[in-house]
C-alpha cells in the first residue's frame, strides 16, 4: 500500500508532515506538492496543512536529539532545493525521532550519508557566494551584487556581508530565484525586485542605474586583474574548477 502527502514544500510544512504521520501512525513513500497529480499506484493521500504548533513541536524534538552542527546540515541541506531532498529528509527525521540517540555521525545509514555529502556540497557554494560576489555602486549609493548560486545559499551568506560592510548600503540579489535581502546599515530585509530586466542586464547594472563613476571602477579592475596575471601560469581547466562558469557573468573581471 503506497500512502502520499501532499504539503505547500516549505520547511515548517515539513515538520508538519511529520507531526501528522506520526499522528496517524501512517507514513508517506512520497511527498508531493499540494495540487501536484497523484501516482498511479496511490492507495492512501492525505493532504498537510502546515501548522506552526506542530513544526515547533517536532523541530524543539529534533533539536533536543542533534548537535548544533547536526541541526545546521538539516537547514542546509533543505535548502540545497535538489530533487526529492524532502523525502530524504523525512526519512532522516524519522531516524532520528525514533533512535535512542543521535544517528548523525551513523555514516553507514545511506541517508546520513548522503545529507552528510550534500551539506558539504551546500556549505562549499555558500563560501563560493561569499568568495565571487561582485559589487556595482548605484546612482543612489547603494552596493548591489547579482549573484546565481547553484543552491540556494544567500541566507548562509548573508551575515557575513552584514559584518564585513556594517557601514554600508548594499543588496545582494539571487538572479536565478530572484529575491535577494537589502542591508541599509541597520536591518536586513528581503526583497524582490519587479523590474529584474530593466535595471540588469547581463549581469551588469544599467546606466541609468549605475553611478557615474562605476563603469571607470570596473575598467580599472579589469586591467588590474589582466596586468597581475602571469600569462606563463595561466590554466583554463583549473579557473574552471575554482571559479565556476555559472559565476564568470557577475565576475567584472571576466566581462
Amino acid at each position: 500500500m503506497m500512502t502520499v502527502f501532499c504539503y505547500d514544500k516549505t520547511f515548517d510544512g515539513l515538520l508538519s508532515c511529520l507531526f501528522d504521520a506520526y499522528s496517524l501512525k501512517d507514513f508517506p513513500e512520497q511527498l508531493l506538492a499540494v495540487g501536484e497529480p497523484l501516482p498511479l499506484f496511490c492507495d492512501h493521500h492525505y493532504t498537510v496543512v502546515t501548522d506552526e504548533t506542530k513544526s515547533a513541536r517536532v523541530w524543539k524534538h529534533i533539536t533536543s536529539k542533534l548537535s548544533a552542527a547536526g541541526t545546521r546540515e538539516l537547514t542546509h541541506c533543505w535548502l540545497s532545493e535538489l530533487p526529492d531532498i524532502d523525502m530524504l529528509l523525512f526519512r532522516y527525521l524519522r531516524k532520528t525521532i525514533d533512535s535512542p540517540c543521535s544517528i548523525e555521525t551513523n555514516f553507514a545509514d545511506e541517508d546520513v550519508l548522503e545529507l552528510s555529502k550534500i551539506y558539504k556540497k551546500v556549505s562549499y557554494e555558500a563560501h563560493r557566494l561569499i568568495q565571487f560576489a561582485r559589487f556595482q555602486k548605484t546612482s543612489d549609493g547603494t552596493y548591489f551584487a547579482p549573484l546565481e548560486p547553484q543552491f540556494n545559499t544567500l541566507p548562509l551568506a548573508i551575515h557575513h556581508f552584514v559584518d564585513r560592510f556594517a557601514d554600508e548600503k548594499f543588496l545582494i540579489y539571487d538572479m536565478k530565484r530572484h529575491y535577494g535581502f537589502y542591508y541599509d546599515m541597520h536591518t536586513t530585509t528581503e526583497v524582490t525586485l519587479t523590474d529584474e530586466e530593466e535595471r540588469i542586464n547581463n549581469g551588469r547594472l544599467n546606466e541609468a542605474f549605475a553611478d557615474a563613476n562605476e563603469t571607470k571602477y570596473q575598467q580599472l579592475w579589469r586591467s588590474y586583474y589582466h596586468t597581475i596575471a602571469i600569462k606563463e601560469r595561466i590554466n583554463p581547466r583549473k579557473r574552471r574548477q575554482d571559479m565556476p562558469v555559472r559565476y564568470w557573468k557577475y565576475l567584472t573581471e571576466m566581462q
